[in-house]
């Protein structure tokens, strides 16, 4: 009897709470708060000075950039490139890094059918679109171009590593960029931090998995979350112009 009360009060709950629920005015407003909040998390300037926040393009590059200029630390890119179901761009079965780190949500893979002929397909796709991409992004930035994302290894020598995307709905790709991340974190020991503003709750608990500390602005329940652009005032797309300035500035200032 107060089970089916208790189950009940919270649906009630959950409904009325998806009719105010929290939106952020845009990437840029989110990424600041987060920058704010991650500056009771990295205390000391010296540490600060010793971490890196490495966003994910194109929406995470926005928010990225901004964490990373509100801490004084370095900024950079990371690119990770879901795996698409069969028949549905839109849907995501997992994701793949450049080196073939891949994250598999078996769930979905099961549910789907989906072969591991097509899995392996999907993956040889994607990470040519990561090296495409890598190649537009990053052909203003280094003065003698490095053909592999792998290659940069900015996080070599780092203390913290932030990752930072415009939000989360499977994680798929934060999951992918995060086993990435700490492969290479073996060898220098380096904190990684996730930083979304916005992420359902089962996600949350997924990234929480990941990584040494996770920042989220909000975290409806997974029945009220649709999309990430619901919970923006502004969503408007990021084109791939935007995050080469972001980089070619990066590369003058560091210059």
């Amino acid at each position: 009897m107060w089970v089916w009360l208790w189950c009940t009060i919270l649906v009630i709950f959950d409904k009325i709470t998806s009719k105010f629920q929290l939106k952020l005015k845009d990437r840029a407003t989110a990424a600041n708060i987060l920058g704010e909040a991650l500056k009771d998390v990295i205390k000391k300037e010296q540490e600060r000075k010793d971490s890196i926040v490495l966003g994910i393009p194109r929406g995470g590059v926005i928010v990225g950039d901004i964490i990373a200029r509100k801490l004084s630390c370095e900024f950079d890119i990371i690119i990770p490139r879901k795996l698409c179901a069969p028949h549905s761009e839109e849907n995501a079965i997992g994701a793949v890094m450049e080196d073939g780190t891949t994250y598999l949500n078996d769930v979905f893979v099961k549910e789907l059918e989906v072969s591991q002929e097509y899995i392996e397909k999907e993956k040889a796709y994607q990470i040519q679109e990561i090296k495409h991409r890598s190649s537009l992004y990053r052909r203003h930035h280094d003065d003698e171009y490095m053909a592999r994302e792998e290659d940069h290894n900015t996080i070599n020598g780092k203390k913290t590593v932030i990752l930072a995307d415009d939000g989360a709905a499977t994680g798929a790709t934060i999951i992918a960029a995060a086993r990435w991340i700490k492969k290479k974190k073996n060898k220098s020991r380096s904190n990684l931090i996730i930083a979304i503003p916005v992420a359902p709750k089962q996600t949350k608990e997924l990234l929480k998995r990941e990584a040494d500390h996770i920042e989220v602005i909000t975290s409806p329940s997974t029945s009220n979350f649709k999309s990430v652009g619901q919970y923006y005032q502004s969503f408007e797309p990021v084109t791939d112009e935007e995050v080469i300035r972001i980089m070619i500035r990066k590369k003058n200032i560091l210059d």
